[in-house]
């Protein structure tokens, strides 16, 4: 939650700032910084990598004096990643806590470096240094290094800098780093996150990046907002052929990031240049890749897959119970319900309201909900209340467990007016912050927890006291009006860098409306090092203090992010509008969030504020039903917007939705390969189509999975849809008669009523389905379809699909556990024969549960079918009295504005089977005549 930026007149100033300081950033001459390093030494490492030593040519005080001596360290830590340090040679400095992003260390740091060792000594004269997929060439004065792929011998980072260049060699000073990379013109770049961009998915020139966790609506466009993740993705074609890599600044300190289109410039206000590359090559692998370095995705519990209802406002518990009673009656399905701050006692984390969220009633309530198969999460502030009544503040000054300022717990204010922050980089804030959880958890049997304003938020600037004579705040006005009495601290260099990032738009102090930055964490850590880690650390807390409560897998929404949060919590884009504009931004985010590990993501559905109208609820549900997390959220200042609450919202509603239930086992499957391999559940549609540079801005259209996509009405009074379709055959889940075929991409108008949302399967694939239902608890127990997708008329074709299944609040998703199912299914027709099959891993969970298939649904046949013939573990079924076939002859949509092919083909349904999930199958048929 975020209003004390809301009002027209701020966002009209904010605007004008903002265009004002994007033209001085962007369009301003630089002024060259020194002339860089030069390479002195190079030597093999103890562990295979490369020490070099960097000594500053020339020296200059721009934003501080130059580090003299510099160490680089190199090396392939795999097949598929290179690291490349840069750090003070003489003192330890800054580095993101290898605690919280477990990772190698680097060597000591060397006091005689420089001095090669006899034994194994790397010559100066080579320059280049080759692992198995990537190559690190240098130059020695000035020093510079470039990154080369070693399959084509493509450039991916060079860092030298030629004097017509824009930007300078590398510079190294205590609170100014500095250093760019050439990029060809034609390359296609992702990431560089947290911000809302109003340009689509891919990173656009000239527009602002900058990455410092910060409280900003993301109504703000090209704003750093509440997540810091330095990397990005670039995807290039090459001879038609795309080629994918990644690049990660791990450094948790503010910057600026610049892409100029042929350039990117790194500009950070202190740690190290902490480089990781990732060589892909394709988009699917980067991101498996990436998340082996910083953290597999979390593996999320079945029901979080449902959907959620949330409101800032639901005033006391009747009105929660009249919202489920009012989604059951609309026939809409709903499995979460949540609380905003309305549950607490004066705002107060850990707490509850004694008159409308009384003990006793809102246990008897989670009693009723969690028979039902329904779950309960609530909200939870960072900032403790400074009230020395209040158990969870005294147990924290006991503790000592908070932020300090010059010995003192930093004060601030949050919700409930003056507040500590509690310190994560400390363990024993860790252990109390689990206590707290688990003691809330006793008065309140949640099912998971909301974690906000972790940027840090607060609602005044500088070192502040609690005024005297005066409450604060005094509940008459706004409760993000600060109330406590402030002064500015600028007078040190952590609250005052030589070097102004781009915060908030406008080069704000970085102190501005969060924690002093030059107040201290445990062991001495400045917040001007480790602000933007705040939310990651206690996204960690949160985890383990939940997993702690009954060995469940945890459930975590968190809004301020850092490279590693996907392995532990899902996010959601934060206070967004109510308007068509943020609907389209809202799939860039989600996108993006997929690539930094972070696939358990989604937006605000109709929006948080203001009043959404009718039509873009009805589109906002449509698109939304397909994030992978997926929620209705509003401001308690807006009226209410529950799906009920008009007629052709529910009836939209039940159709998207309807169809996301019936898709809970491609979800599911979709978040155990997420947590094993890092794809993300949503991807743009270059994922599966690197080859096609027409879809590498793609903005409109996403994937779920490879092989499921969502073309939704993104526009005001549009009743149809233009989309571009990836060559081969696409067809309506929602009509599988219904078929697009095409040899080359191709955009087509699609029929988009007001209820109506357009998805669709794609070639070669097989996709588990289920009959739905109310609620994820009662939709995974019903039997399964199959879904078979063969190319359209194909006679010669091969599908595969997968389903994974397991007991879905257990810690770990994994097989071997004994509670868990890995089905692989395929599909082949060639020579006159259809033949389906799987193969089962881990058999006795599905047995155990009873599940079958019931029907198997086989799209594209060129010919109907007959010499039926099923086998269930090697043995054949006599008896298929109870089987039917039902063929129906595919349709297509026309209206094709280019290419197209037409020709006949059939859908058939085979129906009234009792398969057996938990067992192999193999299913065959002769073809019959064609029809």
């Amino acid at each position: 939650m975020n209003f004390f930026s809301s009002s027209p007149l701020f966002h009209f100033l904010l605007f004008l700032t903002i265009c004002i300081s994007c033209v001085n950033l962007v369009y301003t001459t630089p002024v060259k910084i020194g002339k860089g390093y030069r390479l002195i030494a190079i030597e093999e490492s103890p562990d295979g990598g490369l020490i070099g030593h960097l000594k500053v040519k020339k020296k200059n005080n721009i934003y501080g004096p130059d580090i003299p001596h510099l160490q680089l360290y190199v090396k392939h830590e795999t097949d598929n990643r290179l690291r490349i340090q840069i750090t003070d040679a003489e003192k330890e400095r800054w580095e993101v806590p290898y605690n919280l992003l477990p990772r190698e260390k680097a060597p000591l740091l060397k006091q005689t470096i420089g001095v090669s060792r006899k034994n194994n000594p790397f010559p100066l004269g080579a320059s280049e240094y080759s692992g198995n997929e990537l190559i690190f060439s240098f130059t020695t004065d000035p020093f510079g290094f470039s990154v080369k792929r070693k399959s084509n011998g493509e450039t991916l980072f060079n860092s030298s800098s030629d004097d017509s260049d824009p930007y300078n060699n590398l510079v190294f000073k205590d609170q100014y780093l500095e250093i760019s990379t050439k990029l060809p013109k034609d390359a296609s770049l992702y990431g560089l996150g947290e911000n809302t961009q109003p340009h689509g998915i891919k990173i656009y020139p000239n527009d602002p990046y900058t990455l410092y966790t910060t409280d900003q609506s993301a109504i703000n466009l090209n704003m750093d907002l509440y997540g810091s993740h330095p990397m990005y993705m670039d995807l290039r074609n090459l001879n038609g052929e795309g080629y994918a890599h990644a690049v990660l600044l791990l450094n948790s300190n503010g910057m600026d990031v610049f892409y100029r289109g042929n350039s990117l410039t790194y500009k950070v206000i202190g740690g190290i240049l902490d480089f990781y590359f990732f060589a892909g090559p394709t988009p699917l692998a980067v991101v498996d890749q990436y998340t082996e370095f910083i953290g597999r995705p979390a593996p999320m519990p079945y029901w979080s897959l449902g959907f959620h209802q949330c409101r800032w406002g639901y005033h006391n518990l009747s009105v929660i119970e009249d919202v489920i009673a009012n989604y059951k009656k609309a026939k809409i399905p709903l499995d979460v319900i949540w609380n905003d701050d309305d549950h607490m006692d004066g705002k107060k984390d850990f707490t509850l309201n004694p008159v409308n969220y009384p003990g006793p009633k809102l246990r008897a309530f989670l009693e009723k909900i969690h028979a039902e198969g329904m779950h309960y999460i609530v909200i939870n502030d960072p900032g403790i209340g400074v009230n020395k009544s209040y158990g969870v503040y005294q147990r924290g000054i006991a503790n000592d467990v908070f932020i300090k300022y010059q010995g003192k717990p930093f004060l601030a204010q949050v919700w409930p007016g003056a507040v500590h922050f509690p310190d994560f980089l400390n363990p024993k804030t860790v252990e109390w912050w689990g206590d707290e959880i688990r003691r809330f958890h006793e008065l309140a049997p949640i099912d998971g927890l909301w974690i906000d304003m972790n940027e840090v938020s607060n609602f005044c600037t500088g070192l502040c006291t609690i005024p005297e004579g005066r409450i604060c705040p005094n509940g008459t006005g706004p409760g993000w009006i600060c109330c406590l009495d402030c002064k500015n601290v600028t007078s040190t260099k952590w609250d005052d860098p030589p070097y102004k990032i781009n915060a908030s738009g406008i080069q704000a102090p970085i102190g501005y409306k969060t924690i002093a930055t030059s107040a201290t964490h445990y062991n001495g850590v400045r917040e001007y090092d480790a602000h933007s880690l705040y939310g990651f650390s206690e996204t960690i807390a949160t985890h383990k203090g939940l997993q702690a409560l009954e060995g469940k897998r945890p459930f975590i929404l968190s809004r301020a992010t850092f490279v590693g949060s996907g392995h532990y919590a899902a996010h959601w884009t934060g206070d967004n509008k109510g308007t068509w504009e943020d609907l389209r931004y809202s799939i860039s985010t989600v996108l993006n969030f997929g690539i930094f590990g972070v696939p358990m993501v989604g937006s605000d559905i109709c929006g948080f504020y203001p009043a959404p109208t009718e039509e873009l609820c009805n589109r906002w549900i449509e698109v939304g039903a397909f994030y992978p997390f997926s929620r209705d959220h509003a401001n308690y200042y807006s009226p209410r917007q529950e799906l009920y609450q008009w007629k052709s919202v529910a009836e939209s509603a039940r159709n998207a939705l309807g169809m996301r239930y019936k898709l809970l086992p491609y979800f599911y499957t979709l978040n155990y390969e997420a947590h094993t391999t890092g794809a993300p559940i949503a991807r743009p549609l270059f994922f599966s189509f690197p080859n096609i540079p027409k879809l590498y801005e793609l903005s409109t259209q996403f994937l779920i999975g490879s092989s499921v996509m969502v073309s939704p009405v993104l526009e005001q009074g549009k009743t149809e849809v233009k989309a571009l379709f990836p060559p081969g055959t696409w067809y309506s889940l929602f009509d599988m008669t219904q078929a697009v075929v095409t040899k080359e991409p191709h955009y087509l108008t699609l029929d988009a009523p007001l209820h109506a949302v357009n998805v669709h399967l794609y070639q070669n694939a097989i996709i588990p389905m289920q009959r739905g239902g109310m609620l994820t608890k009662e939709a995974r127990m019903t039997p399964f379809t199959i879904v078979v997708a063969f190319p359209l008329g194909a006679s010669e074709g091969e599908a595969k699909g997968k389903l994974f299944l397991d007991e879905d609040e257990l810690p770990e998703m994994k097989l071997g556990n004994g509670q868990s199912t890995y089905i692989d299914f395929y599909a082949k027709t060639s020579n006159g024969t259809v033949k389906i099959w799987s193969e089962v891993q881990e058999s006795k969970y599905a047995m155990d549960k009873g599940w079958s298939i019931e029907k198997v649904t086989v799209l594209g046949l060129d010919r109907i079918g007959g010499a039926f013939e099923i086998l269930v573990d090697g043995t054949q079924v006599t008896d298929t009295s109870n089987v039917q076939f039902t063929t129906e002859e595919h349709k297509y949509i026309d209206k094709l504005e280019e290419g197209g092919d037409k020709r006949k083909s059939m859908m058939l349904d085979i129906q009234g089977l009792e398969l057996p999930v938990g067992k192999n199958f193999v299913m065959s048929w002769k073809m019959g005549i064609s029809p």
